[in-house]
């Protein structure tokens, strides 16, 4: 008779018979359950780690239902600013030993086709939406088919969001440049691109109003601009306002990326920044800061490993119906580099 036993793969009886257990108390251990005594436990380790034991995967998502992989639903995921909430997304699934799966939108119809099928497809135990809201009824899919779900970035009141305090970035920007003697402040904010609904953008409009109201200033429509959240918009936007004969002293820009761009149309005006042009950005990501630029900084890295927590505590309770959805808001800095200027204060005769 063939010894059988030579170079077989070791099995749960195997660990089960070494540790003198039973397979009932191996399964506990390997799947970290209560209830097993810490000398157990160790004594079944020793014999996972003698045998060269791997637990079956596919035979515990089975069992589980789990499939250990978290889907990620990110627009536009190849611009800095989602770039840098993955990298700390992918760190913290990948210390939570799970599997990234990853879903680029790039139209509604993408986004519409991942939120229905998603949840009834099973193929991730959560998901994870960046920059994405979904509408009432989408949210309540999710509820309804039990798939954890959390927002980063965006809001729904029916699920767990966390949200970056946008009014209070551009006010603060805005307030700062107002109170070193900025009065004509151009403004590059973002589109709504599609039907994406996009609300940073309107929230950095509003956090502006709020600072030249506050200001006692006026509003100048004209100086307001929409543009593409990237380089090129940025440019094509700032060579609007700086070839205005009454063109601003500073320009505060709803993206870093449309930043550079205005940086960009200054250098091709022979406009000199700060000297000529004091100019804030807005996200904060790595770019800025190898450019001096002045920014709002997001808080990126904690709204990507906190919604990964937020996610696996879901995922963990949801045998249970998981917990309540909470509202986190967080907070931008304001970060003060080389790209500002003060300006002179007005004197009566220049201003009579």
């Amino acid at each position: 008779m063939n010894d059988k036993r030579q170079g077989k793969i070791p099995t749960i009886h195997d660990v089960s018979r070494i540790a003198d257990v039973g397979i009932g108390t191996v399964s506990r251990v390997i799947n970290d359950s209560p209830g097993v005594k810490p000398a157990t436990r160790q004594r079944v380790l020793a014999a996972i780690d003698a045998l060269h034991y791997s637990p079956n995967l596919i035979a515990r998502s089975m069992i589980s239902r789990r499939t250990g992989s978290i889907g990620v639903i990110v627009p536009f995921f190849t611009r800095p600013f989602f770039i840098e909430i993955l990298r700390a997304v992918a760190a913290a699934i990948s210390q939570a030993e799970r599997e990234l799966v990853l879903y680029n939108i790039e139209t509604t119809d993408q986004r519409d086709s991942y939120f229905r099928k998603l949840p009834k497809q099973r193929k991730v135990d959560g998901l994870l939406v960046i920059s994405l809201p979904p509408d009432e009824a989408a949210a309540a899919a999710f509820k309804h088919a039990g798939m954890p779900v959390v927002l980063v970035d965006a809001y729904s009141p029916l699920l767990t969001s966390l949200v970056v305090d946008n009014v209070e970035g551009a006010y603060q920007a805005v307030k700062y440049l107002i109170e070193h003697g900025h009065r004509r402040i151009g403004f590059i904010n973002g589109i709504i691109e599609g039907n994406f609904r996009f609300n940073q953008a309107n929230d950095r409009l509003i956090g502006l109003h709020r600072a030249i109201g506050e200001a006692g200033l006026l509003f100048e429509p004209e100086l307001a601009l929409t543009a593409e959240w990237d380089r090129q918009g940025g440019r094509r936007a700032a060579l609007q306002l700086l070839t205005r004969a009454d063109r601003p002293t500073a320009i505060f820009a709803a993206s870093d990326i449309q930043a550079i761009g205005v940086l960009e149309a200054a250098r091709s005006l022979n406009i000199s920044v700060p000297g000529d042009l004091s100019l804030i950005g807005y996200d904060g990501i790595e770019l800025s800061e190898l450019m001096e630029l002045s920014t709002v900084q997001q808080p990126m890295s904690s709204m990507g490993e906190l919604g990964v927590q937020k996610l696996i505590e879901q995922v963990e309770g949801s045998g249970d119906g998981g917990p309540p959805p909470e509202l986190i808001r967080l907070q931008p800095s304001l970060m003060l580099r080389s790209t500002i200027t003060t300006l002179p204060p007005v004197s009566e005769a220049t201003s009579t």
